[in-house]
């Protein structure tokens, strides 16, 4: 499935710990349009473990996760 191009938010949050890294995704997102993509910048551990699955959950979709060595960049799209 094709889906349109769509510009891409950047949040970076790095340094930001659990669980309010989540919010401050979740926030982001609420406030996009539908379709539009967000690209979370997150610490390997606990953030890049918890925050994918707890977006999954509230019904994201999680378009890629990828290592960039210092940090993890997630992309997600809202629906």
């Amino acid at each position: 499935m094709n889906l349109p191009t769509a510009e891409v938010f950047l949040l970076d949050l790095r340094g930001t710990p659990c669980p309010i890294n989540f919010v401050r995704t979740k926030l982001k997102l609420e406030q996009m349009s539908p379709g539009e993509v967000l690209e979370v910048w997150l610490d390997p551990g606990e953030p890049i473990e918890q925050v994918p699955d707890s977006l999954t959950m509230e019904g994201y979709h999680l378009e890629t996760i990828e290592d960039r060595q210092e940090f993890f960049s997630l992309k997600v799209r809202r629906p």
